[in-house]
């Protein structure tokens, strides 16, 4: 068994990894797919037109926000990642702060969007100030980009990198639950990443265990998975889509 102080601190590692890697962050990590965005917003019962990117490091989520016509600010607990944001998206409000100490007013946003991060959250504070930033009828949506591995190379690479990103409460058997929101819902959207072998290593190489694992470790992971990556037809030569579902869940403030 694990000891649970070694958890704790591996996880506070992790978690804390990504600002000295923002711009390959940037660089590589994937976008979400508009339909999934859509959907999230519509779990609220009221017009969304302000809308909070809580954890939102570089700026991936919040760019879709914006796209979609939405009034955007961006909260990033990491100064490099939130400067990295500022730098792509200079027209978003950007400011420095955790979800347990959102650095917004009561009631200032109709709708909170979390896109590769709750499960870093400590959730009961985080939750209630949430709600506190939410106005009634608002929603939290939560999202995560992972491996489609219904796709049998995909799943032999994500075995071999290790590199399933935590979706947390959407495999959790317990559903997810927050004081003050109603019941969540959970829908899949079919995604894609435009990848090159090189590139793909790259994305995989900014997941937080290979940021936190030591460097001969993370050179025979991604050693490994280039070979693998060379002897798939799908991804042997130029440029390929990489297939990933994109996971939400959302609930509405009551």
């Amino acid at each position: 068994m694990s000891d649970p102080g070694t958890d704790a601190e591996l996880h506070a590692r992790r978690a804390s990894s990504f600002g000295d890697q923002a711009g390959a962050y940037a660089r590589h990590r994937p976008d979400y797919p508009l339909a999934a965005l859509e959907w999230g917003m519509s779990g609220a019962n009221r017009p969304v037109r302000e809308v909070l990117d809580l954890a939102a490091g570089t700026g991936k989520l919040t760019a879709g926000l914006a796209g979609l016509g939405r009034s955007v600010t961006a909260v990033e607990p990491d100064a490099d990642m939130l400067a990295e944001l500022s730098r792509r998206l200079p027209d978003v409000p950007a400011l420095l702060g955790k979800a347990e100490d959102i650095p917004l007013p009561d009631a200032s946003v109709d709708a909170v969007f979390i896109g590769q991060a709750l499960h870093w959250f400590d959730l009961a504070p985080a939750f209630a100030q949430i709600r506190r930033v939410l106005r009634p009828g608002g929603a939290v949506v939560a999202l995560w980009n992972h491996d489609d591995e219904s796709v049998p190379w995909v799943l032999e690479f994500a075995r071999l990198v290790r590199t399933g990103i935590s979706r947390g409460f959407a495999d959790s058997a317990q559903p997810l639950r927050a004081d003050g929101f109603g019941p969540f819902e959970q829908d899949r959207f079919a995604h894609t990443h435009r990848r090159s072998i090189d590139s793909l290593l790259a994305t995989v190489a900014t997941h937080s265990h290979l940021l936190v694992a030591s460097e001969p470790d993370r050179d025979r992971t991604l050693a490994r998975a280039r070979e693998y990556l060379e002897s798939v037809p799908e991804t042997g030569t130029g440029e390929f889509d990489y297939p990933l579902v994109t996971t939400v869940m959302r609930a509405r403030r009551g």
